[in-house]
């Protein structure tokens, strides 16, 4: 995982990779408040804690990981569903 942080832009661009470490190809950008994105989160997921959504710079695949286990989803799957909490939120 590689977050790249624009403090200008208030923006992190995390790139997955699979467990083994290959790239997948899957960008996500953090676009805006991590706060407002993490509370619809929860509102959408009910089961969702404030430790499950908690993120921290250089800590990307432990937020990933918890996310994909909490949601039971795979890490397309879990960004899918970040881009569009996002795009509702924004």
């Amino acid at each position: 995982m590689i977050a790249i942080r624009d403090h200008q832009k208030n923006n992190t661009v995390m790139e997955a990779s699979s467990e083994n470490g290959t790239n997948m190809s899957a960008i996500f950008i953090i676009r805006g408040d991590w706060n407002k994105q993490s509370n619809a989160l929860k509102i959408n997921y009910p089961h969702l804690t404030n430790e499950d959504v908690n993120y921290e710079v250089g800590k990307e695949s432990e937020l990933f990981n918890r996310l994909e286990s909490k949601l039971g989803k795979n890490r397309n799957e879990v960004i899918g569903i970040l881009k569009s909490t996002q795009e509702r939120v924004f």
